[in-house]
Formats: structure tokens, sequence, C-alpha cells
């Protein structure tokens, strides 16, 4: 089969689209003919070298297509359009039982520490192939899985987003950001977004209420004023190093910063005063349980929450892809089809 490829750890160049072997499915498994598979910045982590990481290596985590074949005990239709929850887990553990399988202690995710949906065909245990419409296709899909469940876990489980509340989304370009955007305005919560210049009109035209532009001196100050000089009750945050210090200082009295990420680096200062005197949390999360996955997805189908799609283009640009999720050329996730 055709998939892009990589062999060891460096830059987009060392990604290659050649013939590898096809997946055989196992027990409890199926094989997917692949439709459509989405980037994220787990891709590029993954490819620049990251522990765990098998070589060579197919990534891609969101991904949708048609089930293709069954392995032993498996019990579903051929053809049936599927998208793929994308988290593992070893189903028996304390966390497993309860039903929180991102705690899980050997957690993986199918295309980080598996190879994954840049690929014509791709294995995944049926358990985690969920069913897609029959009139929803299959890019709008691939864009869906990851960055939805982020969000819905991060601001609903782990923030306790409200209506009438506020939120300030950072990086809001970004997959996760975007569906970020449309998950707190279903909740009815005021958003506040920080993006790049160009990308300021994109922001508002998801319907957030504010959109600052990052490159402004000035944008904290008026984010502050604002929110009538209070702050806001929740940081959404995957910038990590850059923005720590200002968002924490962002956050109204008794509020939640929420961290998904660290795009920017992973060692940041806090002031632990604000921390206290505020009594604010800093609360991490990734990833979500079974019963997250399917609750956003169903808001995901029926219309409730759409996803941005930036491009769709042929896996053979790879290479272009991730230069493009790299420079933050993209808003909206970058989709790629076999």
């Amino acid at each position: 089969m055709k998939a892009a490829v990589f062999s060891e750890f460096g830059g987009p160049e060392v990604l290659r689209v050649e013939e590898t072997a096809l997946p055989e499915p196992g027990p409890g498994e199926v094989r997917i003919a692949v439709r459509a598979s989405a980037l994220n910045h787990l891709d590029l982590w993954a490819r620049r070298g990251m522990p765990g990481i098998p070589l060579p290596h197919i990534g891609g985590s969101d991904i949708a297509g048609t089930i293709e074949s069954l392995g032993a005990g498996v019990d579903r239709r051929i053809g049936e359009p599927v998208i793929v929850d994308p988290g593992l887990s070893c189903s028996t553990c304390e966390f497993c039982l309860r039903g929180e399988k991102p705690l899980c202690a050997t957690y993986s995710i199918i295309g980080e520490h598996t190879d994954g949906g840049f690929a014509e065909f791709v294995v995944a245990p049926s358990a985690n192939a969920y069913g897609i419409p029959a009139h929803y296709g299959f890019a709008q899909a691939a864009a869906a899985p990851l960055a939805f469940l982020t969000a819905w876990r991060g601001l609903v489980s782990r923030a306790d987003l409200g209506a009438g509340e506020s939120v300030l989304i950072t990086g809001a370009s970004g997959g996760v950001a975007v569906a970020a955007i449309a998950i707190a305005r279903h909740l009815g919560a005021t958003v506040h977004a920080i993006t790049t210049t160009e990308n300021v009109e994109r922001v508002e035209s998801l319907g957030a209420d504010h959109v600052w532009d990052r490159t402004d001196p000035g944008h904290r100050k008026a984010l502050f004023d604002a929110t009538g000089r209070r702050g806001v009750d929740v940081v959404f945050d995957s910038v990590g190093q850059a923005t720590w210090h200002e968002n924490v200082r962002s956050l109204a009295r008794g509020g939640r910063m929420v961290v998904y990420g660290a795009t920017t680096g992973h060692e940041a200062t806090t002031d632990v005063r604000h921390v206290f005197w505020k009594q604010v949390s800093i609360i991490g999360t990734t990833m979500s349980n079974r019963r997250e996955f399917e609750k956003v997805m169903k808001l995901v189908f029926d219309g409730t929450l759409e996803p941005v799609v930036d491009v769709v283009w042929p896996l053979e640009r790879i290479r272009e892809a991730h230069e493009r999720l790299e420079n933050g050329q993209h808003f909206g996730k970058i989709v790629l089809e076999p």
C-alpha cells in the first residue's frame, strides 16, 4: 500500500511517500480503507523525535474511511463509513475500569505510538471505529476527532465552563482552538481569542466575541478592559511558555487555566501569589474518554459543531502539509487524502 513514512527524525525532508506492507487486522481489530486523515501538532513532534515513536513510522491520528477487512471475533459491516477514536488503553487498570482511559499508565495514541492514517489502509481496534452518518463527508469527519475531543474534555469536563462565563482561547487559528471557540459558543460563554494578525477576521467570523492580535503590545490590557478589569473565568491554552505568565494574570478570581499543549516550550515560571491570592486552578488535560468522544461527535454529526477545514491535499503533499502547519500558515485542519 501507499503510505507517508519517515525512517529517521528530522524536518519535513525525512517524509517519503512509498510502498509499504499492507497491515493485517488481529483479533478484535478492523482494517480501514483510509479516505481522509488530518494533521495535528502531534505529527510534527513525532517527526522531530519523541520518546516511544517506532521507526519507520506512519503518522496520522485523525482518520476517516470505510471498514475493509475484519479480524477474528469482529462483527461489523464491510464498507461501513467510520472515524477512529485515536486513544488506546489497557482496559483493565483502575482508570480504564472507571472509564478514564486518558489516565491509563499505558495510554497511547494511534499515529503516535502505532502506525496511523497517512496511508491507504490502517488497522485499529473495532471498538475505536465509530460510525459516520451517510450524509457526512470524509474530509470534514477527519477534521473533527482529536481537535473536538480535546477541546470538549478541556472546556466541559475539566474546566466546567458554563453559560455566562468568559473564556480566553490562545493560538486561536489551530484546530483544537477553533473547535474550542465552537464549543464555548455552544455552552453560552463569552469568547475572547488571541491569534495572528492575518487570522483576526477569520476568528471573528467563527463567532468569537473579542479577537486580539497577538502582535499588538496592548492586547492584554485591551482584554483586561473588555472584561471590566475582572479577568476571564477560563483560559484555554496550548502555547505554553511564551504566554504562561500573562495567562495566569488574565484569570479572574476563582478562574481556571486549562493547558493542553506547549507549542512554544514546556518550561514556564508562575508567580505563585497570583495562584493562591486569587484562588485560581491550573488544570492539565489531554484527549478524552469514550463518553466525551461520543457526546462531542454526535454534536459534530448533527451540525451543532462544525469542523473547519483549511485545505484538502493529496497524500503526496505530506511534506508541504507539515511545512504549512509548522509555519502557522493554516487556519483549521489540514486534511490529506491517499
